[in-house]
């Protein structure tokens, strides 16, 4: 009990002390009374510069809350997104692209006069002066097996030709299944059409291959695929070789549409056949020299040509017995 009452007593005394007066602290005198008055209370500032200080406080909060409105968007203010109207867009877009493709081809082939088609002895297909061009191409390589070599492509010097380049590694994955590796390659993406109808070139009335190309010496591959769902298969193409020169200087190469062979997974077929030309679908070049090290290929243009000089129709020999529906 005497603990208790001398805890209590020492709690009213010290509430005492909070607001310490001259009757209770006779010895310590009027100014310490006040200083412990004053120390206890809020401080209060002067009229003038209460207001003031208002002023500054609201334009601070004012400020403060508009760096807040740019920086957060209201619920109002976010973008509504419809997948309806998406739809519907995409919709009309495919319709307009099909309405327009119905109006060239009663115009003619391309939307050009059918006597024009007829007379024109030179075509560019593909040309590279832009990034758009750089779209219409993909490019590939033994990555997509485990191997090492690496190609890129990118838009040559003052964007007037396609620079395409990279590493080649011949050495096989370590997957305990592909025994040979080493190549990159380069393919035109398909063409597409309204409702992403696959399209395809009609090279017809042309007869040769025209590139100008610049290159470092190395042997390349060029392949042309048929769009031939039916008979046709994606691992079957039309190839022939290209040889680049290297050096500074272009060099023009004309492949003629004859010398194409064909081809399964890489391998010639003892049977041949004749490239359909009205049935194109996409052009590529192959790299695959077992000569490990870096490379590139410049492009400029790649397009047709119908050479008068040259008449023949196809270079490689059947028999019989190696392909009997030529001879039926």
């Amino acid at each position: 009990m005497a603990l208790v009452h001398k805890f209590l007593s020492s709690a009213y005394i010290f509430r005492k002390c909070l607001k310490p007066s001259v009757s209770s602290c006779p010895f310590l005198g009027n100014r310490f009374a006040d200083y412990c008055s004053s120390s206890l209370q809020k401080p209060v500032a002067a009229p003038g510069k209460t207001s003031s200080q208002r002023n500054t406080e609201g334009d601070l909060q004012g400020h403060h809350q508009r760096e807040v409105a740019l920086d957060i968007t209201s619920p109002e203010e976010k973008p509504e997104v419809s997948f309806d109207k998406a739809i519907k867009d995409e919709i009309k877009n495919h319709c307009r692209r099909l309405k327009d493709d119905i109006v060239n081809y009663c115009i003619g082939p391309e939307g050009r006069p059918l006597h024009e088609v007829l007379l024109e002895q030179a075509k560019v297909v593909w040309q590279f002066r832009g990034k758009e061009d750089l779209d219409k191409w993909m490019v590939t390589s033994d990555k997509t097996i485990g191997g090492r070599s690496e190609v890129f492509l990118k838009m040559g010097k003052n964007n007037q030709s396609a620079l395409l380049y990279g590493t080649l590694s011949s050495e096989a994955p370590k997957d305990g299944e592909s025994g040979h590796s080493g190549y990159c390659a380069m393919i035109s993406r398909i063409p597409r059409g309204p409702f992403e109808r696959k399209r395809s070139y009609d090279w017809s009335q042309f007869n040769t291959l025209y590139l100008r190309v610049r290159g470092d010496g190395r042997p390349w591959m060029v392949n042309i695929r048929q769009d031939t769902d039916i008979i046709q298969r994606k691992d079957q193409m039309y190839s022939y070789f290209m040889f680049t020169r290297g050096g500074p200087y272009w060099q023009e190469v004309k492949i003629p549409f004859s010398k194409f062979f064909f081809s399964n997974q890489g391998r010639i077929r003892d049977a041949q056949y004749q490239l359909l030309l009205d049935k194109i679908s996409s052009v590529g070049f192959t790299l695959a020299d077992k000569v490990d090290g870096p490379f590139f290929l410049e492009i400029d243009f790649i397009g047709v040509f119908a050479d008068p000089a040259h008449t023949e129709e196809f270079a490689y020999e059947n028999s019989p017995e190696l392909n009997p529906r030529l001879f039926k």
